[in-house]
């Protein structure tokens, strides 16, 4: 994000008339808008740009629209709009199946769009910042303001760093395997790069556990995995 009030979306759109309108539109209504016409290039997209939100439409050229919601699903927990022209019920109950949260109908009103927008982000807003602040041992985690502090004092995590921890905190109590958390904080194409979470998770227990080589918070399954425990 650009700031701390600009959100971000991913529009997936391979009409390139709908996709520069819906931009134009969106970015007049305060939105930071990153663009993809194929559902692939969508994906790259949403897991380097971590939006906020993102629109997809099913008529795709390279993979229905369908199919790109239920990859995003195994990874990426961000609400999902469909714009379709597809009208019958069939379609919209195996979008909305698919893990899409709500569906538009082509042609639609621009201040519909929006509306349905901000209901998304309302509704997810209120379910991401139901638990705002997360302590254990002597660190605090205040999810809204996106910080981190030790008796008061801010510890200074990257945006990864901050991404991985965010992420088995949602989850605390579970294990979490190599691969989820790779997909979650990566994205889908290094989800067998298990290098890169050994490396943040040491860098991340060096950071908040008082005892780096006998983690208490960060606990490591061996073979599968890392849980989070809230004690």
């Amino acid at each position: 994000m650009t700031d701390a009030t600009t959100r971000t979306v991913v529009l997936i759109e391979d009409e390139k008339p709908i996709r520069r309108f819906m931009s134009v539109t969106l970015i007049q209504d305060g939105w930071q808008v990153h663009e993809a016409d194929t559902g692939e290039r969508g994906l790259v997209e949403v897991a380097t740009r971590k939006p906020d939100l993102i629109i997809v439409d099913l008529g795709l050229p390279d993979m229905d629209g369908i199919e790109v919601i239920r990859e995003l699903r195994t990874w990426c927990d961000r609400p999902v709009l469909v714009l379709s022209a597809r009208s019958q019920e069939s379609e919209k109950v195996s979008a909305l199946d698919a893990g899409a949260d709500d569906y538009l109908t082509k042609p639609f009103g621009t201040a519909e769009c929006l509306a349905r927008l901000r209901v998304l982000m309302r509704r997810h807003d209120s379910t991401s910042d139901r638990t705002t602040v997360v302590r254990f041992g002597d660190i605090e985690v205040d999810l809204v303001k996106r910080r981190v502090t030790r008796a008061s004092a801010e510890i200074h995590l990257t945006p990864i760093q901050y991404r991985l921890l965010v992420t088995l905190i949602r989850d605390a109590g579970k294990v979490m395997t190599h691969r989820e958390l790779l997909r979650a904080v990566w994205g889908p194409s290094h989800s067998e790069s298990s290098q890169y979470l050994r490396v943040y998770m040491g860098q991340l227990r060096q950071k908040l556990e008082a005892e780096p080589a006998r983690p208490r918070f960060i606990t490591t399954e061996i073979g599968v995995g890392y849980r989070f425990v809230l004690e």
